[in-house]
């Protein structure tokens, strides 16, 4: 098999992984309705709410219909952007997802675009200090920090940071997307767990790569250390830090939820939080659903990625 037909297999069976998870996406976000204990129309309108009221909100979201064609009519709204109207605000939710998005990816972003480098140039650095058994004191307390770090979650660590530099040292506001200052606090609750988390399997990795005899190779030719750990270590390094960032991306979405909640974001993470505690479940569908998505794009555009960057992971069996 050529290298070619290979990678563009390797492309097609991706792609259809990606189609079959966002169908099951999009089936499970419509049982959520229905899985869910208890009558979602009754929980919005109140216990005390009348039962021609009630009845009358069911038939007019269709939830008096057989399952099927409830279900047929959901996709037939996905497929013309239709996502049901929000219990509380009345709102169209592709509306009001619309509004919250840019907040999201804007964090989201900035956050991948800090974890990245600090994550893979720590860790490396850790490699190359740390190689061949040297320095295990420096190995010890890296792998206790970073342990420490990974383990706290994304909302310790937000509630911590307000604690410290919002409430007892004020020098940064702690809610609300006011300007360049807000991002501060909720970028670094986001970051520096995954920053560990890229750190410690860069450094497994480098420490593999710097063994390499090509690597000895290039010491061996007195090439300035530019040359040899970030021409020669780092390329090789591209799919491990590829693959996690892909994760982390997607980790990184998922932590917005608790984050944007913790510094009031107005974000899709701090609408889900809203929708779910208002059992508004047009709203919470569609946010999971959203949010879900976005996860699964990232996470196939990022195998795209890693058979373009490694042609061998392209025969691999998937």
């Amino acid at each position: 098999m050529s290298a070619f037909a290979a990678r563009a297999g390797a492309i097609s069976r991706r792609m259809t992984r990606l189609l079959v998870a966002l169908w099951l996406l999009v089936t499970l976000s419509f049982l959520m309705v229905h899985l869910i204990p208890g009558d979602p129309v009754r929980a919005s309108l109140g216990l005390t709410a009348p039962l021609e009221l009630v009845e009358a909100r069911r038939t007019a979201l269709g939830l008096d219909r057989p399952l099927h064609e409830q279900y047929g009519a959901y996709l037939k709204g996905l497929a013309t952007g239709e996502l049901g109207t929000s219990f509380t605000s009345q709102l169209p939710v592709a509306q009001i997802i619309a509004q919250r998005l840019p907040a999201t990816l804007s964090l989201a972003g900035l956050a991948l675009a800090i974890v990245l480098p600090l994550g893979a140039g720590i860790g490396l650095a850790m490699a190359v200090v740390t190689s061949h058994g040297r320095r295990p004191r420096a190995d010890a307390g890296f792998d206790a920090a970073s342990g420490i770090v990974t383990a706290m979650p994304e909302f310790v660590t937000a509630v911590a940071l307000t604690a410290l530099f919002a409430v007892a040292l004020p020098w940064l506001p702690v809610a609300g997307l006011t300007g360049p200052k807000s991002y501060i606090l909720p970028l670094a609750a986001l970051s520096l767990g995954p920053s560990a988390v890229l750190a410690r399997i860069v450094r497994v990795e480098g420490v593999k790569v710097l063994q390499q005899e090509y690597m000895r190779t290039a010491g061996a030719k007195r090439l300035r250390w530019p040359a040899i750990y970030l021409r020669h270590a780092l390329p090789n390094l591209l799919t491990a830090t590829l693959t996690v960032g892909g994760l982390i991306l997607g980790s990184l979405i998922a932590g917005t939820v608790l984050v944007e909640h913790v510094f009031a974001w107005p974000g899709l993470g701090s609408a889900v939080v809203l929708a779910i505690t208002q059992k508004d479940l047009p709203l919470t569908q569609g946010l999971v659903l959203t949010l879900g998505t976005i996860v699964l794009i990232v996470n196939a555009v990022v195998d795209l990625l890693i058979v373009s960057v490694d042609p061998r992971s392209s025969l691999r069996v998937d």
